[in-house]
């Protein structure tokens, strides 16, 4: 179950997404199979060539990338979550849900 976002910044990630660029989206998050996660960032991209890269460049497993048309994404969670969106100077969505160590 997702929330903490408006419905604006779905939009702007889906149309970003769609225009085959990398975004972020970065929400509160609920799953019992992950009791101590309470975020999900979705990294998404149509391109899937480019949103391969975008997960070997990190060493992630592309097998990973939900292939969910129109809107393909990678979970991430966790320790990686964090470190990669540091990486990537998402510092909005770092400091908004408070994605330090």
């Amino acid at each position: 179950m997702a929330f903490g976002i408006q419905r604006s910044e779905l939009k702007a990630w889906k149309a970003s997404v769609a225009d085959g660029e990398i975004a972020y989206l970065t929400h509160f998050w609920y799953d019992s199979r992950f009791p101590d996660i309470t975020t999900v960032t979705k990294v998404g991209c149509s391109d899937l060539t480019k949103l391969t890269q975008w997960c070997q460049k990190h060493q992630l497993n592309p097998k990973y990338i939900h292939l969910r048309p129109p809107f393909p994404h990678f979970d991430l969670m966790g320790r990686r979550q964090r470190e990669i969106l540091r990486q990537e100077e998402v510092w909005e969505q770092i400091d908004r849900f408070h994605l330090t160590d």
